[in-house]
C-alpha cells in the first residue's frame, strides 16, 4: 500500500488458491509501516501459505499522515462515532472523526468489491480494534469495544478478528486462537 496516499491500486493482495477466502488485514500487521507513530506493529501476522490478504490502513486512507499524532474515540466505541454519539480526538484535542469514517467506508468498499469474507485487524487501535480500544483518557487503559472500522465491517455482517486471535494455520473465518 502507499501509505502516503493509501490508494487502493497498491494495496498488496497475496494469493493463495483460488478457493481460499479472501480476508483484509490490517496493513501495519505485515511490516507497513503505517502506524501512528510511523512504525508497524509490535506484534506482525503472517498470514497462512493459502492465504489470500488485502492489506488496507483505514486511517491512512482517511487522509491521516505517517506518523501522525495518537486519537482515541472519546465518549463509546466505534458503533458510537459511526451513530454520531463520540468523536476521535487526538491526545491534542484535534477532531479526526472525519477521517476515521473516511477510512472506515473506504475500507467497506474494498471489502464488498474484493468479496472478502472478513478481516484480521490490529486490535486496540482507535480504527481497528475488534475486542478492545483505549477508553479515551489517553493513558493507554483498554476497554472492551471496537474501532471505527471494526464498527463498521460488522455492522455490515463481515467478520472481524483481531490479531492475537487469528490463527493462520486454519482457513479464514477460523476459530479465534485461545489466548497465551
Amino acid at each position: 500500500m502507499d501509505t502516503g496516499t493509501g490508494d487502493d491500486a497498491d494495496t498488496l493482495a497475496t494469493s493463495g488458491p483460488g478457493d481460499a477466502p479472501l480476508f483484509l488485514m490490517s496493513a501495519c500487521l505485515a511490516g507497513t509501516r503505517c502506524a501512528y507513530d510511523g512504525g508497524a506493529a509490535k506484534e506482525e501476522v503472517a498470514p497462512g501459505a493459502d492465504a489470500r490478504v488485502r492489506l488496507v490502513c483505514p486511517e491512512v486512507m482517511g487522509g491521516l499522515g505517517t506518523p501522525r499524532d495518537r486519537a482515541e474515540i472519546v465518549g463509546g466505541d466505534g458503533f458510537d462515532v459511526l451513530d454520531g454519539r463520540a468523536r476521535v480526538l487526538t491526545y491534542r484535542g484535534e477532531d479526526v472523526t472525519e477521517a476515521y469514517l473516511a477510512g472506515a467506508r473506504r475500507t467497506l468498499r474494498i471489502a464488498r468489491d474484493s468479496g472478502a469474507a472478513g478481516a484480521v485487524l490490529q486490535d486496540y487501535s482507535p480504527s481497528c480494534g475488534c475486542r478492545q480500544i483505549s477508553d479515551g483518557t489517553f493513558r493507554r487503559n483498554r476497554v472492551g469495544g471496537q474501532g471505527v472500522t471494526a464498527a463498521l465491517l460488522l455492522r455490515n455482517g463481515f467478520q472481524v478478528v483481531a490479531h492475537h486471535e487469528y490463527d493462520p494455520s486454519a482457513p479464514f473465518p477460523s476459530t479465534p486462537a485461545p489466548p497465551d
